[in-house]
């Protein structure tokens, strides 16, 4: 069983930055494309970024593209968002999902398995 847990959200500054990360549990992190998604109060839930199995490509949604970077480290199961230039639509509770699809996908319905989600408020 893939377990994903988040961490590092929290009270972010508009203009600032926050790093989230997401650890993977059960099976290596190798075998699994990988992304994020986020959901705002009274909102449907939003594709962020995404990254293939071996880390090697990339894809990441018009809101966040040029600001955000994902990144994959296979050898410590984990992967991470860089996210710079915050602005207070980037209010969420962020969700970290596993899918076994080779290509980079921004659909939640190609996604495995869920984190259970961590919070990023960004005040202005």
């Amino acid at each position: 069983q893939v377990q994903l847990v988040e961490s590092g959200g929290g009270l972010g500054q508009a203009g600032g930055s926050l790093s989230l990360s997401c650890v993977v549990s059960g099976r290596s992190s190798s075998m699994y494309g990988m992304g994020w998604f986020r959901q705002a109060p009274g909102k449907e839930r939003e594709f962020v970024a995404a990254v293939t199995k071996s880390g090697g490509m990339t894809k990441y949604g018009d809101s966040v593209r040029g600001r955000f970077t994902i990144s994959k480290d296979n050898a410590k199961n984990t992967m991470n968002l860089q996210m710079n230039s915050l602005n207070s639509g980037d209010t969420a509770v962020y969700y970290c999902a596993a899918t076994a699809k080779i290509y980079v996908s921004s659909s939640e319905r190609d996604y495995d398995y869920w984190g259970q989600g961590t919070q990023v408020t960004v005040s202005s």
